[in-house]
């Protein structure tokens, strides 16, 4: 696929129309409003994701999101009694190419905002670019904040300053005393990278023993000899920062060797192929969002699951469920648009204050982004696969009704 304009009906050359949800959260979709004085065309929101290479089974989920978004918001009046364009472009999964691309959106295609990418390479390219022309960027899924040091970034991905300790510490939290040992295999994918490292120290604050620590190169095939390794430490914990197909790689290979984790961790895993595989039952991530209560008792939630469900389905993925990077990606949307009302404005620097001052509700919650490089608190909850789909198992408080932690 080229790096032409993506719409529902495929590869146009313009004018590719997106998607929103009515009714999400009142302060998320405006009404009609009145024209404002900086025209009565469409407003056009500009943006990549990763639609092929090694990053597309996630992306891919991101348009689906963007496609609902808009064209529901459009239903409802637009945006700023405006209709609205959204100008997506297919980075290719690769940082430099999104970069280039984002460069286009703002000095060929003039676009009016600008929305991020998925994924951390190419999130920090689309800032540089942002920054360069003093733009907003709301974003979902960074996840090195201390990389985030533009005052008009905007973070959807409430996962907090210091996610490498915060997460960590709850995953370790919940666990109890139950984990002795630990084998820590990571991706060098950037934020995958950045996070697992960054949980070694925990682990040692902790007395948990770690008996293995490998890396190994994002895109990586063979997975065979990482995974003899780990089945000779045999600890207690695999604790693996993945991200994609990666953690179903090296289950696939875990399996050909017979041996199964007691316990594992993924960071960030496409949802639906480890639910959905044998080999992943019982394994953990982090989470911001599933569509499940208590979580989807949230102002336009349950509209939102159904919209997406139906699109996904259509799509025939898998796993039609909204979680954490579809809830993510949609809160993104919803912060951009409540920025836009509340300003009553397309000025990027007064949309950025107006969110770092005043936060901005979302189906995950109200997100703040009041601390350090705008970040608030982490709102991170742990979900495990349980009859090959997600649920919430801890803290309590959002705990899936019915569920209940598994620990070997």
């Amino acid at each position: 696929m080229s790096d032409r304009e993506i719409s529902k009906s495929g590869v146009t050359r313009r004018g590719a129309l997106a998607g929103g949800i009515a009714t999400a959260a009142a302060a998320s979709l405006p009404a009609a409003i009145p024209a404002l004085a900086q025209g009565t065309g469409p407003i056009r929101i500009g943006s990549t994701l990763a639609l092929t290479g090694p990053l597309a089974q996630t992306g891919i989920l991101h348009k689906i999101v963007g496609d609902i978004f808009i064209d529901q918001a459009n239903k409802s009046g637009g945006l700023l009694g405006r209709k609205v364009e959204w100008v997506l472009l297919d980075d290719q999964s690769k940082p430099d190419v999104t970069r280039t691309l984002y460069e286009r959106l703002l000095t060929v295609d003039k676009v009016d905002l600008l929305i991020g990418p998925y994924a951390t390479g190419s999130i920090l390219s689309a800032m540089g670019v942002a920054q360069r022309y003093n733009k907003i960027l709301v974003h979902h899924t960074f996840g090195i904040p201390s990389l985030a040091k533009y005052d008009m970034h905007i973070p959807a991905w409430p996962i907090g300053f210091n996610p490498e300790k915060t997460v960590t510490n709850r995953v370790m939290d919940m666990l109890g005393n139950k984990v002795k040992t630990v084998a820590v295999v990571t991706s060098k994918f950037p934020s995958v990278h950045f996070l697992t490292v960054g949980a070694r120290p925990v682990f040692k604050e902790r007395g948990i023993q770690e008996v293995l620590f490998l890396e190994f190169e994002f895109g990586a095939k063979d997975f065979g000899p990482i995974a003899a390794r780990v089945k000779d430490a045999n600890p207690d914990l695999l604790f693996m920062g993945a991200i994609g197909l990666e953690g179903n790689q090296l289950l696939e290979a875990l399996e050909k060797l017979n041996w199964t984790p007691r316990n594992h961790f993924y960071t960030y895993p496409t949802p639906g192929p480890l639910a959905l595989s044998p080999m992943g039952k019982d394994a953990l991530s982090f989470t911001a969002y599933e569509d499940l209560p208590p979580l989807n008792k949230a102002p336009g939630a349950a509209e939102f699951g159904k919209l997406f469900t139906d699109a996904a389905k259509a799509a025939n993925n898998p796993y039609p469920f909204v979680e954490t990077q579809t809830a993510a990606s949609y809160s993104a949307w919803q912060i951009l648009f409540h920025a836009a009302k509340e300003t009553n404005s397309l000025d990027d620097r007064k949309m950025a204050d107006f969110l770092k001052k005043n936060g901005a509700p979302t189906i995950i919650g109200k997100v703040r982004f009041d601390g350090p490089n705008n970040y608030g608190e982490d709102m991170m909850r742990i979900k495990q696969v349980q009859n090959q789909k997600w649920v919430i198992v801890y803290p309590d408080e959002f705990k899936t009704p019915g569920s209940q932690l598994i620990i070997k």
